[in-house]
């Protein structure tokens, strides 16, 4: 049983006519079965939407959070889901194997300060796992960021899977007081402090944006209620 979990604010007939990821889901359906949880006209926070879905679910449920500007270009994703959570409890497509101190993004190293301004620019290369393609399909440019599978302490959020049962028992949740950021870091802190195992895995998609959002003012508030509640 695979499900993927959106929120969009289109209304429900223009996510599948127009998004990336209603039109590959319909070019998905001969390949099913799969089902969708869409939260069309959305304007609740992500973590809220998603948590819902945690609680209704069947146990066997293969759950996929994902954004509505994600185009899958794999058509064996359930078999490859399927492989992934035999050895991980969440899966992502890119992340990071390791966590700092003051972290602001899965890919980056902690920002720097320099003549009393905050800096946000170096990659964490040697320890980023996955890769992603950003843009539009067919002609996405593909980012590699290293390699996959890997056992990651942070995922990006523009893909996480896993079993509902498995978040059931566990008691992970998304925080739906981060909003639209910081609650993919917030879920996988969450998971380790659960005892999953967490990983990425290769699995072909295509994603519009390329975090251009970070450091907006909406950015920068949920980072300052992230970095409160875990302290670091």
């Amino acid at each position: 049983m695979l499900t993927f979990v959106s929120a969009t604010r289109a209304s429900q007939s223009d996510f599948m006519a127009h998004s990336m990821l209603g039109q590959s889901l319909q070019a998905m359906e001969p390949l099913g079965p799969f089902s969708l949880h869409l939260f069309s006209g959305n304007r609740r926070p992500l973590g809220s939407c998603f948590n819902d879905v945690i609680v209704s679910a069947y146990s066997d449920e293969i759950l996929v959070f994902l954004h509505d500007d994600v185009c899958i270009d794999d058509w064996n994703i359930g078999q490859r889901l399927n492989d992934a959570l035999d050895g991980f409890d969440v899966v992502g497509v890119a992340g990071n194997r390791r966590r700092q101190a003051n972290q602001e993004t899965w890919w980056m190293l902690p920002s720097r300060t320099v003549e009393g301004e905050r800096i946000l620019d170096q990659f964490d290369h040697d320890y980023l796992s996955g890769a992603i393609a950003h843009g539009c399909p067919p002609h996405g440019r593909i980012t590699v960021y290293g390699a996959s599978p890997r056992s990651v302490a942070l995922l990006d959020g523009v893909f996480l899977a896993a079993r509902a049962g498995k978040l059931q028992q566990s008691g992970v949740r998304f925080d739906p007081n981060l909003g639209f950021h910081f609650y993919d870091l917030d879920f996988c802190r969450n998971a380790e402090a659960a005892g999953l195992r967490i990983g990425t895995w290769p699995i072909a998609l295509t994603h519009a944006s390329g975090g251009e959002s970070i450091q907006s003012p909406a950015w920068a508030e949920s980072l300052e209620l992230y970095l409160r509640k875990w302290g670091e």
